[in-house]
């Protein structure tokens, strides 16, 4: 059980930065984890000479003498799996080591079993909350399906100096902060419409330029972008970096 504690303080100290293992620290970690490996390994040899390894009373008649060889055998593929892709993916199973302490306290082990037999029973809990959340996304969908996408796009084309010329953006973002900003087209009668856009501001003073005047390039006019933004249509991303939408019942 002691080596057990050390193996969780050695997982909680390792640093996934230092992938090479170039650090004092980290060679340190890896030698105490060798150590660790070994104890493991010659402690699963015991018990399989002291107990057989198949039969009615063998070693891997117990399901928790199970799990500490598949930990093991999954320590000794990372023994020979010195590098490559995979040497991070078998690292993972790292995680799994301090569950040979089920193994050794039979208060806990109880514990576990009891838990493992409610299973079932939180099988008919999860298809209810599966259910809900099913309506509830079918609703959502119905409602806001690709309204997230609605943005303030201008009437200018794609060859228009509005782009070329001055590098605009094709809808409205209010700022690099809080770039989203969700209109409501006309027939949803919204709160949210491209006439509520606010003009720009320069040194706080308000806007009222028009790009179209030539002194916008000696900068000796404020151009409101902003009025230019007029069109709502569906066709933005979705907020957060396109994760949050109602436009399929899985993402809702």
């Amino acid at each position: 059980m002691f080596v057990i504690l050390i193996n969780c303080a050695t997982l909680a100290m390792y640093n996934p930065l230092d992938k090479n293992c170039l650090s004092t620290r980290c060679q340190v970690l890896e030698n105490v984890e060798h150590v660790i490996f070994a104890f493991f390994f010659a402690e699963m040899v015991i018990k399989m000479i002291a107990m057989g390894i198949t039969g009615k009373k063998g070693y891997l008649q117990d399901k928790w003498n199970r799990l500490d060889c598949f930990i093991v055998i999954i320590g000794l593929i990372e023994k020979a799996v010195k590098r490559g892709n995979y040497l991070t993916i078998i690292r993972e199973f790292r995680v799994l080591r301090p569950l040979r302490a089920i193994n050794k306290v039979p208060s806990i082990r109880i514990l576990v079993t009891l838990l493992l037999d409610t299973l079932p029973m939180l099988g008919n809990v999860l298809l209810l909350s599966f259910l809900i959340f099913f309506v509830f996304g079918i609703i959502g969908v119905q409602l806001w399906q690709g309204k997230l996408r609605n943005r303030c796009f201008t009437s200018f084309t794609e060859d228009s100096a509005f782009f070329t010329r001055y590098n605009r953006s094709t809808f409205y973002q209010p700022s690099f902060n809080n770039p989203e900003f969700i209109c409501s087209v006309p027939e949803d009668h919204g709160t949210s419409t491209c006439s509520d856009i606010k003009p720009n501001y320069l040194d706080d003073t308000k806007c009222h330029g028009s790009f179209e005047n030539n002194s916008v390039v000696n900068k000796s006019v404020c151009v409101n972008w902003n009025q230019y933004y007029t069109n709502c249509t569906p066709n933005g991303p979705n907020p957060f970096f396109d994760t949050t939408s109602f436009d399929n019942i899985g993402i809702a």
